[in-house]
């Protein structure tokens, strides 16, 4: 019976230990979805990050004929 009463506070750790990784994993998961999210939404802006951590903004292409109309009105 002395044996037992030593795990019971051993099994409440790894109990505390289990559920603390798993919502830290779970938040780890939501934080690079968002990210990936937030990236893709950018980039349809044209907006994109270099690797060194610059901010690239491109220019949307316009075709030649839309853009000789737009000029001349």
């Amino acid at each position: 019976m002395a044996g037992l009463g030593n795990l019971i506070p051993l099994l409440i750790l790894f109990v505390v230990v289990g559920v603390a990784s798993f919502l830290g994993y779970q938040v780890y998961l939501w934080s690079s979805e968002l990210a990936d999210k937030a990236s893709k939404k950018m980039e349809q802006k044209n907006v994109s990050f270099t690797k060194n951590g610059g901010l690239k903004v491109g220019v949307k292409e316009m075709e030649n004929e839309r853009y000789t109309d737009k000029t001349q009105k």
